[in-house]
């Protein structure tokens, strides 16, 4: 911990914010003087409650589980190096660091999320295997908002127009808001995350930001910081940046497509390719994996009940989980690309989704389809639309298969498939007492 009490020192910082993702991705923890933060360093001093990891996302707690059998015991935050970074929206020094969590045994929680990720990791270094992976999130940028009641509207651009929406990659209607991209991009820098290209999407004031390919934890961490920071750069200029999978009802929802491939960790050759730079039997089991079991794995990829109003045909997100080269209405894509960048696209996930989940549920099916050997289906070839609905319709319907997946709960961990489900259960649970606009205005005097 020496480099911390260096990195902190060398700039001066007054503060620092202690964040631990819970199972929803927000940032919970600690914001800490910088004395106290280094005094905290030793003897596993930054301590919260372990009940953080049984939060819902309307910040209620599931006592009710068993998995957490006294949620008042203390857990360690201890922070990893390697995620310090400058938070860059304050106007005096003041850092964000990433921790892991660990019980004061020093055995890791295992129901934490990033934990999570780094057990599935494991698992593909004992094969000798490195996971890389590539996201790409869209999100949109929304006039505030101040009522729940009230539908979402588009920004005022440049311009002094709300944009209407269907201006996929145009480079006008991205320019409505380049005073806010600008300060993403200030923010990105000064925050050391590594993105790469940013594009207009189809929905009114949807944005795509690009990521670098790299390692899923590095990935994850970044993906987890910069939801934060776009929210921030869009507060300054007095609108709302969202990652709701289906923020409105006629326009696109926003996805968090995964690319991801595998290195031999000792040779550095990608796995998913042959010599001759054919597809793999590694590549076509990995595919096998990812189409058996990621429609279990739906609450990972969609873990809110408005995560699934995103999942429609002809909605530029998938029905299924058919896959093809370079066919983007599937479920899984390969794109057309050298066989040192051969790779699965998958396109199910919502931007919504905690990054960390995300990713673990996807290397895990992919892992079970190497472990099993499982043969995909033929690849697709034209519109993937044409074939049945093969994904859960609801979160009801997805936390049940999800239930009833052995095999990946037995990969994702018991303790860990336990919590999800109690604290996704509790949500549901909370979101079916709500009498929505929709039933108030067709049934209160029609039925």
């Amino acid at each position: 911990m020496s480099n911390l009490i260096e990195w902190v020192k060398e700039r001066n910082i007054d503060e620092v914010e202690c964040l631990l993702p819970d199972m929803s991705g927000i940032a919970r923890g600690k914001i800490l003087p910088t004395q106290k933060f280094i005094d905290g360093l030793g003897d596993r001093g930054l301590r919260v409650p372990e009940c953080l990891f049984i939060q819902t996302v309307t910040g209620d707690f599931v006592f009710e589980t068993d998995v957490v059998a006294d949620t008042n015991k203390d857990i360690a935050m201890v922070p990893d190096p390697n995620t310090i970074r400058l938070v860059p929206w304050y106007p005096e020094p003041v850092a964000q660091v990433i921790c892991d969590a660990f019980h004061l045994n020093g055995k890791p929680v295992d129901i934490s999320p990033r934990y999570l990720l780094r057990r599935i990791l494991e698992l593909y270094a004992k094969k000798g295997l490195r996971p890389v992976v590539a996201p790409e999130l869209e999100f949109y940028f929304v006039k505030k908002n101040l009522d729940p009641d009230y539908p979402l509207e588009p920004p005022i651009g440049a311009s002094g127009r709300q944009e209407s929406g269907r201006q996929a990659y145009g480079i006008e209607a991205a320019n409505e808001f380049d005073p806010i991209v600008e300060d993403i991009y200030d923010f990105c820098e000064a925050a050391n995350l590594d993105v790469d290209t940013m594009a207009h999407e189809a929905g009114a004031a949807q944005m795509e930001i690009n990521f670098n390919h790299g390692d899923p934890l590095e990935l994850a961490d970044q993906v987890f910081l910069f939801k934060r920071l776009v929210r921030q750069a869009a507060l300054k200029h007095d609108i709302y940046a969202t990652f709701m999978a289906k923020p409105h009802q006629h326009q696109p929802g926003s996805s968090m497509h995964i690319h991801q491939s595998l290195v031999d960790m000792y040779t550095g050759r990608n796995v998913f390719a042959t010599k001759s730079g054919k597809d793999s039997k590694t590549l076509l089991h990995y595919i096998g994996g990812l189409q058996r079991y990621l429609p279990a794995a739906m609450p990972l990829m969609a873990p809110n009940v408005n995560s699934y109003r995103r999942i429609a045909r002809y909605s530029d997100a998938p029905i299924n989980v058919h896959w093809g080269h370079d066919n983007r209405t599937c479920g899984l894509r390969v794109p057309d690309s050298s066989p040192q960048a051969r790779r699965i696209e998958n396109r199910l996930a919502g931007s919504d989704a905690n990054p960390y989940l995300a990713m673990a549920a996807t290397l895990a099916c992919g892992y079970l389809g190497m472990k099993e050997k499982i043969e995909p289906s033929n690849p697709v070839e034209g519109d993937a639309y044409r074939f049945a609905f093969a994904l859960p319709r609801n979160q009801g319907d997805a936390l049940h298969k999800f239930n009833y997946a052995k095999p990946l709960k037995d990969t994702l961990g018991e303790n860990f498939s336990r919590a999800y489900m109690d604290v996704k259960n509790h949500e549901y649970d909370l979101y079916q007492r709500v009498i929505s606009s929709w039933e108030r205005e067709n049934l209160l005097l029609n039925v």
